[in-house]
């Protein structure tokens, strides 16, 4: 083997060493999934599956939290089915009965996004953060039955699952905890549990450093659709289409024709870039992820209220109205000849309407010289008729007075021809 067949092969070699490297999914640590989902593991299961669901669509959280905003005396069923016929994924649409809820995830984008591309491609290290962060709740003597939920523990000691239920199925708690003092003593300082406490007025009360707050049980037994299935290795969450047809008008329920188990539907995405190339790549979606991660944070803010508008962030290539890029200058005919050529001497005279030193003025151009407006070219219908027929006057002086160069000016300013002998 000679010298330059062995670079061509380690060239080669290296090349696919960095593409396997770009198609690896990206995965989150355990001590950073627990970071992570510290401050809602102790949510009732059911409750805990929609969130994580939802958080794989963020700009639909942002669009539900803003109708949610908009409509603040509606909550529970009553606020789910006034939002049957929007085009949200069902897991969304079942949020909005949990104002509190879903405005912690909107306000919190970021957190947000690290829990959706942890639940799309780690669902199971997902259920193992949440059986630890269980336990040990337990362990600290903290995470027991009551007016409010019902915990039932099978298995012992590392072993063990631990299952949140609603006490009432009728009403629905949220509670919101220090993780701090929920899990006792943080086991790594370096990755400390993401806390932010909801604000008073979703009905929690004043902040404590200790103990559960429960805030208002909501009236949702029909916003709730999921459930998880725990098994050890094998977690998943479990979709009860038959439950979910009644929240989304627009639920296709053929999607868990074989298996209840939820499958990450990538259409209500709307082009938030995932995690990694592989995770690009499984869903079919060919974007650079870096920098497209951030670019609905951006956009959100002119976003439509309801959430039925046009996509996030476009209309930037709208041409603004009065602008024709192929539109001809003021005056200036196709075809129509330089004003004073005469014998054809007089080349340099500028065409109608045509500015000194090359400068031409557009139709619709601002005169300002700054940017142009949505409506700048409007109304100028007048002017332009004005001006052409300032042009054709000049063109029959022109015709009626055939000089071989000089004298006769042109419409648009005061260049002389500069063919002619004096």
């Amino acid at each position: 083997m000679n010298r330059r067949t062995l670079l061509g092969l380690l060239l080669a070699f290296g090349m696919m060493r960095v593409a396997l490297a770009q198609e690896e999914k990206k995965t989150f640590s355990s001590q950073e999934l627990d970071q992570i989902l510290a401050s809602i593991a102790l949510y009732p299961d059911s409750l805990l599956s929609q969130v994580l669901m939802a958080t794989s669509y963020p700009l639909e959280i942002v669009e539900a939290a803003r109708w949610s905003k908009a409509n603040p005396n509606l909550k529970g069923d009553a606020a789910v089915a006034a939002v049957k016929d929007q085009s949200w994924d069902v897991s969304v649409k079942s949020l909005v009965a949990f104002p509190a809820v879903l405005m912690q995830l909107n306000d919190h984008l970021d957190w947000t996004q690290k829990l959706g591309d942890a639940m799309i491609s780690q669902q199971q290290d997902v259920a193992d953060s949440i059986q630890r962060l269980r336990a040990k709740a337990e362990n600290a003597g903290n995470l027991k039955s009551g007016p409010q939920l019902t915990v039932t523990s099978q298995g012992s000691g590392d072993d063990r699952t631990i299952v949140i239920e609603p006490a009432n199925p009728d009403v629905i708690y949220a509670p919101s905890y220090n993780p701090n003092w929920a899990y006792g003593a943080w086991s790594d300082p370096g990755y400390p549990p993401v806390y932010y406490p909801p604000p008073p007025a979703y009905g929690y009360g004043t902040l404590l450093a200790t103990g559960l707050m429960w805030g208002i049980g909501i009236a949702a037994a029909g916003a709730m659709f999921s459930s998880w299935n725990w098994g050890r290795g094998n977690s998943y969450v479990n979709v009860n289409a038959n439950r979910a047809v009644n929240i989304d008008r627009n639920f296709d329920r053929n999607r868990y024709t074989n298996s209840g188990r939820w499958q990450h539907e990538v259409a209500h995405r709307r082009g938030v870039a995932y995690r990694d190339a592989a995770t690009r790549q499984q869903f079919g979606q060919q974007r650079p992820g870096a920098d497209q991660r951030q670019q609905f944070r951006g956009q959100l803010a002119n976003r439509p209220q309801g959430g039925a508008g046009p996509n996030v962030g476009q209309g930037g290539a709208r041409a603004n109205l009065g602008q024709g890029a192929a539109r001809p200058n003021v005056g200036q005919g196709g075809a129509r000849a330089n004003l004073g050529q005469g014998g054809g001497q007089g080349g340099g005279r500028p065409n109608v309407g045509q500015r000194p030193g090359g400068q031409q003025r557009q139709m619709g151009q601002n005169r300002g010289g700054g940017r142009p407006s949505a409506l700048s070219g409007v109304n100028r219908g007048g002017q332009v008729n004005r001006e052409a027929a300032r042009g054709r006057a000049q063109q029959g002086r022109a015709a009626s007075h055939p000089r071989g160069g000089g004298g006769g000016r042109g419409g648009g300013g005061g260049a002389r021809g500069g063919g002619g002998r004096r």
